[in-house]
């Protein structure tokens, strides 16, 4: 069998793209469908590893916080030693670590696997957009990043439902460790077919890392995140609020350290000029602000259906099956509007989601067993129409103002935002649900957990509503020829 080319250009682009497009999205949807799938196992994990709720909170944590740290310097270093290279040692520790996960005899085990995972991931999803952008000649770039959306979708519908499915079958008696051990022969098959069928792209050695920025960075970000998991378990000790103001300092280090380098003309994480950019900078507030709803959310449901109402994993899959169906249909919409209206859109999907919210937090204490699920699935449904609506919108109304030059770092640094955002979701939305269970009585009792849920959605309201505000009185419109001339490819929730 004979090797792909090690360069291709759009003269003549690579015979076999389109196989190899497959092969991408295969890695792809192994790392979306494992974020999704998870929240459906949280209960069966806490109750088989007698896990406390800020470990459960980790097992989704550590995945989420490892990828937002890893991804722009593993999409940087993948530039510098060659994407092919990155990419299939991605999908090499995906694959162990995935089987670690799955073997894992304690909780502290799984969360230390987690991050392993998270960091694979980050090693290689950014090469996956990268091969593709330079893979595909121009006139077909258009038709190849659509899969990426569909794929993604996709993963949302199956997530839930797979995870449903391997845990209440109990292979081998294994409970829930098949939704990590069927990553195995999928990670495998994708590197095999990886190594034949898609081209060595050469890197550039003369790319240099910020090693510096990114080290304060993770550092700055991790802090406030352990401050706000760890912090109800140790009774909130002035530490934990010593932890959060040493993140804030971080912070400040960071955006000096970057602004040093851009005046010595070095390497820089995120460019400085973007740090300045005030447009930019309320953007990434407004994504971080947006995922911190969606992932705090569907964690503490998850834990609302099963632990609280006694729902089997795949019952909670089903019941929550009406999310994804509306992002999915809503894509086919978003895909026909292309750069339009792009703030309108994403204050009407925001504004959708906060009704979504105001009808699950009236529902939901009325749920008692699974055949009330169908109350909720309207609900869902809206909301899952307000997040499709809202995400690709974002993120080009954030980068239209951005210029071209910078068009690749800022949209790699919007993606690290959003999986920040899921982060601090996971801690916040945690913190509450769980503080306020305690308050009632503790686990057991369908009431403490109704009114755990509901104090939970209260932050989904803010965090959707000032997404709202913001875009609508506060970010500038994009320019005429940024919004029409350009057309940047955002990320897809996961």
């Amino acid at each position: 069998m004979s090797q792909p080319p090690h360069s291709v250009s759009p003269q003549q682009p690579y015979e076999r793209r389109w196989l190899m497009l497959i092969i991408l999205l295969l890695a792809g949807f192994m790392n979306l469908i494992d974020v999704n799938i998870v929240n459906v196992a949280l209960p069966s994990l806490q109750r088989n590893l007698e896990a406390s709720p800020s470990q459960i909170e980790w097992v989704v944590a550590a995945y989420i916080l490892a990828f937002a740290i890893g991804l722009l310097p593993f999409g940087r270093l993948g530039d510098r030693i060659g994407r092919k290279r990155m990419f299939l040692l991605g999908v090499s520790g995906f694959t162990l670590f995935s089987a670690l996960c799955g073997m894992a005899p304690s909780i502290n085990w799984l969360v230390a696997a987690r991050a392993l995972q998270g960091f694979s991931g980050a090693m290689m999803m950014p090469q996956v957009l990268a091969i593709v952008q330079v893979i595909f000649p121009p006139h077909e770039r258009g038709a190849a990043f659509s899969f990426f959306g569909l794929s993604a979708g996709l993963a949302s519908v199956a997530g839930p439902l797979a995870g449903g499915l391997l845990i209440n079958a109990d292979i081998a008696g294994l409970d829930w460790r098949p939704i990590f051990l069927v990553n195995i022969p999928v990670g495998i098959i994708a590197l095999i077919a990886a190594q034949i069928v898609v081209p060595s792209i050469p890197g550039d050695r003369t790319i240099k890392n910020d090693t510096g920025g990114t080290l304060l960075a993770g550092a700055s970000v991790f802090l406030i995140i352990f401050a706000l998991i760890e912090g109800r378990g140790f009774g909130w000790p002035i530490w934990i609020f010593g932890l959060v103001a040493l993140a804030l300092v971080g912070f400040g280090c960071f955006y000096a350290f970057e602004h040093k380098r851009e005046k010595t003309n070095k390497a820089q994480l995120l460019p400085a000029h973007l740090l300045s950019n005030s447009n930019y900078m309320l953007g990434g507030l407004m994504v971080v602000l947006f995922f911190s709803g969606v992932a705090g959310f569907f964690m503490v449901l998850a834990l609302f259906l099963q632990s609280g109402l006694g729902f089997t994993p795949l019952q909670s899959g089903l019941s929550t099956i009406p999310f994804p169906v509306g992002v999915l249909l809503i894509s086919l919409v978003n895909n026909r509007l292309g750069s339009r209206f792009l703030r309108q859109r994403v204050a009407a999907g925001t504004t959708l989601l906060v009704g979504a919210m105001l009808w699950l937090r009236i529902v939901l204490p009325e749920v008692t067993s699974f055949a009330d699920h169908w109350t909720i699935a309207p609900g869902l449904f809206l909301g899952g129409v307000g997040l499709g609506g809202t995400i690709s919108s974002l993120f080009q109304s954030v980068l239209a103002n951005v210029p071209t030059r910078d068009a690749g770092s800022g949209s790699g640094a919007l993606q690290s935002f959003q999986q920040m955002g899921a982060a601090f979701g996971v801690a916040i939305v945690g913190q509450i649900f769980f503080m306020v269970l305690d308050g009632q009585g503790g686990t057991g009792d369908r009431v403490a957990y109704a009114e755990a849920i509901r104090a939970a959605i209260s932050y989904e309201f803010l965090a959707f509503g000032s997404v709202a505000i913001l875009v609508t009185f506060f970010l500038k419109a994009p320019k005429e020829k940024e919004a029409h001339g350009t057309v940047h490819h955002a990320p897809v929730a996961d």
